[in-house]
């Protein structure tokens, strides 16, 4: 087959003294200051270099890959290289988290580039994220126990770990929920976002989860800011753990940093479809059943469901 010439391909499109001035024109419409990228007007004269995202998601690899090495990362890792293996991820990332931590507080913070204030409190901040990882990592491997223990398809916790889109959401919700805690802008939720796009599971990084944590098949999980889980909950695909409608402030705009989801207590299973809303409280040891909805406090030790399907007949199109 005869190679195309690309050359003599855009010569066939007619020249057109015009095209430029039209191009020229949409581009001073679409860089043009407006409401939508307000920030950047902030940002002159001093432009900010924004968070990458790729560069995000190469180091929640990384971490991931220190904390369970085998599993996420290399696959053909030496044990006689493991400590040599995390060591060089860790001072890396230490170098990497740094940067994005402090581009995330120029962000925010709009100083100029060279802020050494910014860059030494984003080196103190990744320092102390990295110290918070045994303890991560510790509640990661309850995760995957309980994803064991809760699935009678599991064959092996390692399963889990390479296979189980709940395990990559809570890793993911972990490390993001350790940044939010230290008060690191942005970076949190384009960790958990990204989990998000990958799981279908949305997780804030605020919202407080126990240890034991297990959400099944997960497709649909939606996990507020404000909510409270305890330990060894189970959740299946399509659970909503939401707010109600919003308070609004005097302009009309929803009020924010109000606690507005529920609480779990431990011990808690909720069903595939139940939607939770406000800040209500389930109590310990009860089970949600699917497709309910609850907007009031339910008692520990409650068993929750649907009334009973009846049967019935439809007539003239009734049923549609």
């Amino acid at each position: 087959m005869k190679k195309k010439d690309n050359k003599s391909l855009s010569n066939r499109i007619p020249a057109d003294p015009e095209n430029k001035i039209f191009l020229n024109g949409l581009v001073e419409k679409l860089t043009h200051e407006n409401e939508l990228l307000v920030h950047r007007s902030d940002w002159d004269p001093h432009y900010q270099l924004l968070p990458s995202r790729d560069s995000i998601f190469s180091i929640i690899e990384e971490l991931k890959a220190a904390l369970f090495p085998g599993y996420f990362g290399s696959s053909e890792l030496p044990i006689q290289n493991l400590h040599f293996h995390v060591g060089a991820a860790l001072d890396n990332l230490q170098r990497e988290l740094s940067e994005q931590i402090r581009r995330g507080l120029c962000f925010t913070c709009h100083k100029e580039i060279d802020c050494e204030k910014c860059g030494s409190f984003a080196f103190s901040l990744a320092k102390k994220f990295l110290e918070a990882l045994p303890v991560i990592q510790k509640q990661i491997a309850k995760d995957v126990m309980a994803a064991y223990n809760g699935d009678p398809a599991a064959t092996s916790p390692g399963e889990a770990i390479f296979c189980y889109p709940g395990i990559l959401a809570i890793a993911s919700y972990r490390l993001a929920n350790g940044l939010h805690k230290l008060g690191v802008p942005l970076l949190p939720r384009i960790i958990t976002e990204n989990a998000h796009s990958k799981t279908g599971i949305d997780i804030h990084p605020g919202a407080e989860i126990g240890d034991s944590f297990f959400i099944d098949h997960g497709t649909g999980v939606v996990i507020g800011e404000t909510c409270i889980i305890g330990k060894n909950v189970r959740i299946y695909q399509g659970v909503t753990l939401g707010a109600k409608s919003f308070r609004l402030d005097d302009e009309g705009n929803p009020v924010k940093g109000i606690e507005r989801h529920p609480i779990i207590e431990d011990n808690v299973i909720i069903y595939s479809g139940a939607t939770i809303l406000g800040r209500v409280v389930i109590g310990q040891n009860s089970i949600i059943g699917g497709n309910v909805w609850i907007t009031t406090d339910v008692p520990s030790g409650s068993k929750i469901t649907q009334a009973a399907a009846k049967e019935t007949v439809f007539t003239g199109g009734a049923g549609i």
